[in-house]
């Protein structure tokens, strides 16, 4: 139950196409084609196409009832420019596969290939390569496409690598494993003025400096603390670079984190307390929008179980350190309509952090991952 050296090497030359060429949220149209011509030669008994976006999924059958599988991964990439020397580095300016994406979907291509050459002996696999992922909208948009309904699942599995965890080492536990997380837009509206007449209008500066601390100071504890909050102050602009005029407007975004779906409501309803503060001493007025939305990620106990069975098996050591994570995962959405849980595999303690302009998946990590996947499908599935 292995991948041949000679399935190594190609899979290694599709992961580092996919990285040349990446594709942002939505837009992932020339990566979907991608995987539907990698995994239509291994003649899966279906594929289903433009899933949610441009989602794939390909379906082995074992032809005899039983369970259905999912096993998921992500299609996008990141508006981040890529710094490398490597061959592989993106062609495309200002976007890279810097979340390792890329691995993902090269894993997902691996189980395709063992699949291809021996259906399960029951039930049903599912591949999904899924859309907008780094948005989190394209979980939402998956699960609410007419489609998905032919291939929902009984239980959904995914991973994520993580820089920092010992190559090969796994992350695993039961319960909250990624934080719920929204951006939100504030748009202050005064009056600009004369720059030599600034009492003429009216300034968002005394907002705007007035709300960004406070924001920040609302982030207390870990993640070990269910009343974990993080904001973080993402981007802030007022008026333009002139001389001339005192602004009129500016804009603001954070980012709120918390560590579960319930606590995020009182978490949004705090800071936008504090801008109505502000804005009710100062004069601007506030609109405010929300972006981004992620549900927490909540690995079932059950799901959670059968991965570590898995592990075990192989001999892959697991534990629960630096769980849960602050990072947001839109994988959570599959917990509302199957068994699931996700497994979060090192890629090195001396490997760029994820999001980082250097950051690139060890490949090294693709017969890991497939290997995985491919135990926990023959154990529930023969």
């Amino acid at each position: 139950m292995s991948l041949t050296n000679s399935d190594i090497a190609e899979l290694t030359a599709f992961r580092r196409v996919l990285h040349r060429h990446p594709e942002l949220s939505g837009a992932e149209c020339e990566t979907a084609r991608r995987v539907c011509a990698e995994i239509t030669s291994l003649k899966p008994d279906q594929i289903v196409t433009d899933l949610g976006g441009h989602g794939v999924a390909a379906v082995f059958d074992g032809g005899v009832d039983g369970l259905t599988l999912l096993f998921r991964c992500e299609l996008d990439a990141l508006p981040i420019p890529e710094i490398s020397d490597q061959p592989h580095r993106s062609t495309i300016d200002g976007h890279g596969h810097l979340c390792g994406h890329d691995g993902h979907m090269t894993i997902l291509a691996g189980l395709a290939r063992r699949l291809s050459r021996q259906r399960p002996k029951q039930g049903r696999v599912i591949l999904l390569f899924q859309p907008a992922e780094e948005t989190g909208a394209g979980a939402a948009a998956v699960l609410d496409d007419p489609k998905f309904a032919r291939i929902a699942p009984d239980y959904s599995f995914s991973l994520h690598n993580v820089p920092g965890f010992e190559r090969g080492h796994v992350g695993l536990k039961s319960g909250p494993v990624c934080c719920a997380s929204r951006g939100i837009e504030l748009t202050l509206t005064g009056t600009p003025a004369h720059a030599s007449q600034p009492e003429t209008g009216t300034s968002p500066m005394p907002v705007l400096s007035w709300v960004m601390p406070r924001l920040a100071a609302l982030s207390k504890g870990d993640t070990s603390d269910p009343d974990f909050t993080l904001v973080t102050i993402t981007h802030a602009s007022m008026g333009e670079p002139t001389f001339c005029i005192a602004p009129g407007e500016a804009t603001l975004f954070a980012t709120l984190r918390t560590l579960t779906d319930d606590r995020m409501q009182a978490l949004c309803d705090t800071a936008l307390e504090i801008v109505d503060q502000a804005v009710s001493d100062h004069g601007p007025t506030a609109i405010h929008r929300y972006h981004d939305i992620f549900q927490h990620c909540e690995n079932d106990p059950l799901a959670t179980g059968i991965i570590a069975t898995a592990l075990d098996t192989l001999q892959i050591p697991h534990d629960q350190t630096g769980l849960p994570f602050r990072p947001s995962e839109d994988f959570g959405r599959f917990g509302a309509v199957s068994k699931s849980a996700m497994l979060f595999l090192g890629a090195g303690t001396d490997t760029p952090p994820l999001h980082n302009p250097r950051y690139d998946f060890p490949d090294d990590l693709i017969p890991i991952g497939t290997r995985i996947f491919e135990q926990i499908a023959r154990d529930m599935l023969g």
